[in-house]
């Protein structure tokens, strides 16, 4: 994406009451955001929609568009938008996804297969320990973990996980500086192993009401959420609230009937969450990354990603992946409609066309994904 198109985006993103949904649907007025915005005068296009939308009169923030490209120049920052081919496909796939990710490290960390780990940021030693060794253990099996660089079960699954392979840590705040700042150190180590990420401009400092949104990129990119210890009411619940509404798999992990902290995990189970005593509670409902996808996963754990994956050819591909290909078409195929062509799972099925598209064989375009690359 050229700087100038990239800085119409910033621009839109920096508007007072967009938010996600206002600005995935400006994307569809024209054929680039700087044609939304040519001559900026009372009568263009643009500012029609904006009032019919109710977006109040606003003074474009340059000063702050210039922000966001000055850091997006330093070593290992980067800008992702919602178009851009480094755009995870699990994000594109939830009610709302952000058209703007700040990321600081490896950006292809971001397609690679998740498992978010959540809890208190007060945890028992036991939960702490924990939070620590699944993290560890998932790593180890070639899964990327996810969670929110917080105090206690957010921290120690970061530190599991980068004792074994990549984590990746979502902010509620803009990435030019580390909340809580004591994890300043952790969040160098992550975004060399790994990556930071933000939706947040330049400039946004960590108001509570960020935090919530940051949740639903937390489970957004994630095939699972794990729950360590959360009280009932705590930002941990609101993430799993957010997996079950995106369709992600929700785990707990049960504790003592007399730890406070273990009440929220009580309620995720006996809501239907799968209550884990072992890392096989979690590797069982994730057979299609068992068979197919954690090799390659533990390759790139140890490889520097490259941005754009280099296309399989047909015989690259395994025999299971190329019986799923047949259902994708050269026209637009809804994800529900490869649901109900396979019998698979939304998990299994949003499994497979990420490795397809990382292969090079499918595109997600607006509404499903159309076949592309080499034949078959």
């Amino acid at each position: 994406m050229v700087e100038e198109e990239l800085g119409f985006w910033l621009l839109l993103h920096r508007i007072p009451g967009m938010g996600s949904r206002r600005f995935l649907e400006a994307l569809k007025l024209e054929k680039s955001l700087s044609d939304c915005f040519s001559g900026f005068t009372p009568r263009s296009h643009f500012l029609k929609w904006c009032q019919a939308k109710g977006i109040p009169e606003f003074v474009p923030d340059w000063k702050g568009v210039e922000q966001d490209l000055n850091w997006a120049l330093e070593h290992d920052n980067h800008i992702v938008t919602y178009n851009d081919d480094a755009y995870p496909l699990q994000l594109k796939q939830i009610s709302l996804p952000p058209p703007v990710l700040f990321v600081k490290g490896q950006v292809k960390a971001l397609k690679n297969e998740q498992i978010a780990i959540v809890g208190t940021r007060y945890p028992t030693a036991q939960g702490r320990q924990d939070a620590y060794t699944f993290a560890a253990a998932l790593a180890s099996h070639g899964f990327t973990i996810t969670s929110g660089l917080a105090l206690g079960i957010d921290a120690a699954s970061h530190e599991g996980a980068l004792s074994a392979g990549i984590t990746i840590a979502v902010l509620g705040n803009s990435l030019e500086g580390i909340y809580p700042a004591k994890h300043r150190e952790l969040g160098a180590k992550i975004a060399q192993e790994g990556a930071l990420v933000s939706e947040f401009s330049i400039g946004t400092p960590p108001k509570p009401e960020n935090f919530p949104q940051r949740n639903r990129l937390i489970s957004g990119l994630s095939l699972g959420v794990l729950v360590v210890e959360a009280a009932i009411k705590s930002g941990s619940l609101i993430t799993a609230n957010y997996a079950l509404d995106q369709g992600r798999e929700i785990f707990a992990i049960p504790g003592s009937i007399h730890n406070p902290m273990a009440k929220g995990c009580h309620h995720l189970i006996r809501q239907g969450a799968k209550c884990v005593e072992s890392l096989e509670h979690i590797l069982e409902e994730f057979p299609m990354q068992m068979s197919l996808g954690f090799q390659l996963n533990k390759e790139r754990n140890h490889q520097k990603p490259s941005l754009k994956p280099k296309p399989q050819s047909k015989e690259d591909l395994p025999s299971i992946l190329m019986q799923f290909l047949a259902h994708i078409s050269d026209v637009c195929t809804p994800i529900d409609t490869v649901v109900d062509r396979t019998g698979l799972t939304v998990t299994e099925v949003s499994s497979m066309l990420l490795q397809l598209e990382m292969a090079g064989r499918v595109a997600c375009v607006p509404g499903g994904y159309i076949r592309v690359g080499t034949g078959g």
